[in-house]
């Protein structure tokens, strides 16, 4: 085994969440490294649709007016019941600014403003350990490289590897699945900027400008084993989205008739349990998940980048805070680990509850549309009801400065 390479902080994923921790650590002076398993950025999804409270975790990192300039405001969300004609229902979509930006626009902006060498390319973790004498993670890589890490965050999604060492339950597999992508309109589109949804049974379209000569469009339906067959494939991705439309209006078709191939993905949902989120612990010792590694939920409420956005913030507040107290007195290692370890019992704290929220409003939404169940359907409703009558009061939350 190689000689360890040691770092105070390190941030295992590249992905929305693992950049935007390092850059909101980068604006408090604290230096990270950040792992990341592909050997480029990654984008995978298409766009995403970013509500009031995540635009406020944006302006806090110092990104908000640079990703404003090429997104629409999206005024609210138009809801149409193929079956019953195309008369749209308009709702709200966010307690004030919503709007789709594309993933790929993001990420680049996140890693754009990151010091050089922040992140490092091909580097697969494949195991987490604990040092006994120094309490610091020791991370294993592919290549049989070994990384200490003081701070160990797991920004590495679903199937994080930091996550198996905290012992929390793995993430469950929803019933359903989503195919994304997007649709260019070079001479410019006559849409309106609503968040189009029709629906018919038990699948979804969902359209929604980004700005004037791209739209942004998926297809939610029950997952079936032919979901993993035709991933890889995006001719086949676009020919099983039009089949599953086949009833809808002829602008729906026409729009993924047109779309660009290239951006099609299909992907089955996957959430983390609201009880889960209750009852697990968010770090051990000095190791903590964030992100989707922490709370993936299926998109029914449009709050996954968000909530990923405001963990970046609160995480990086919650370390800045007891570094500052840590600099502020010359303390052994074993001071600063217990500071370090006390940033993140913080995290937890302040992130635990509305996580939960997010979570159940989520998971309740997304049992709604799979089941055929009435009864499970009247027990969902009723809960939403009684504890999320306001369906986009999660957008007013303020996550706080860095």
């Amino acid at each position: 085994m190689n000689e360890a390479e040691e770092r105070d902080i390190v941030i295992v994923g590249g992905g929305i969440c693992g950049l935007a921790t390092a850059l909101a650590l980068h604006r408090k002076g604290i230096r990270s490294l950040v792992l990341e398993r592909s050997e480029g950025l990654r984008a995978t999804g298409a766009a995403l649709t970013i509500r009031a409270n995540g635009w406020r975790a944006l302006d806090h990192l110092g990104l908000g007016s640079v990703l404003r300039k090429d997104s629409f405001h999206i005024d609210g969300c138009g809801i149409m019941k193929v079956d019953r004609g195309t008369k749209l229902e308009k709702l709200p979509l966010s307690k004030g600014e919503a709007r789709c930006i594309k993933r790929s626009d993001l990420v680049e902006a996140l890693a754009k403003d990151l010091p050089q060498g922040t992140v490092r390319f091909g580097c697969h973790v494949i195991s987490v350990k604990l040092d006994p004498v120094t309490s610091s993670a020791v991370l294993e890589l592919h290549n049989g490289f070994v990384i200490k890490a003081k701070v160990l965050i797991g920004c590495d999604g679903v199937n994080s590897a930091v996550l198996k060492y905290l012992h929390m339950n793995p993430t469950k597999f929803s019933a359903t699945s989503a195919i994304r992508g997007f649709t260019s309109y070079p001479e410019g589109h006559e849409f309106e900027n609503l968040f189009i949804i029709a629906r018919k049974e038990q699948v979804l379209l969902g359209r929604v400008p980004v700005n004037d000569t791209l739209v942004y469009w998926f297809v939610t339906r029950l997952w079936t084993s032919i979901d993993s067959k035709i991933s890889e494939n995006q001719q086949l991705i676009k020919m099983s989205s039009l089949e599953t439309i086949k009833d809808f209006p002829e602008d729906m078709k026409e729009m993924i008739k047109n779309s660009d191939r290239s951006s099609l993905s299909c992907l089955r949902f996957r959430y983390r349990a609201p009880w889960d989120l209750m009852l697990g612990s968010f770090s051990k010792g000095t190791v903590t998940v964030a992100g989707d590694a922490l709370h993936a939920m299926s998109p029914f409420i449009g709050q996954g980048g968000s909530a990923s956005l405001e963990d970046a913030v609160v995480l990086a507040r919650c370390l800045a805070q007891k570094i500052l107290e840590s600099d502020r007195n010359t303390i052994s290692d074993k001071c600063a680990m217990d500071k370090y370890e006390e940033a993140l019992n913080q995290y937890g704290k302040e992130r635990r509850m509305r996580l939960i929220k997010l979570s159940t409003q989520s998971y309740l939404q997304n049992k709604m549309f799979e089941t055929s169940s009435m009864v499970v359907k009247l027990f969902c409703i009723v809960i939403l009801a009684v504890f999320f009558r306001d369906s986009v009061a999660h957008s007013q939350f303020d996550c706080g400065h860095l």
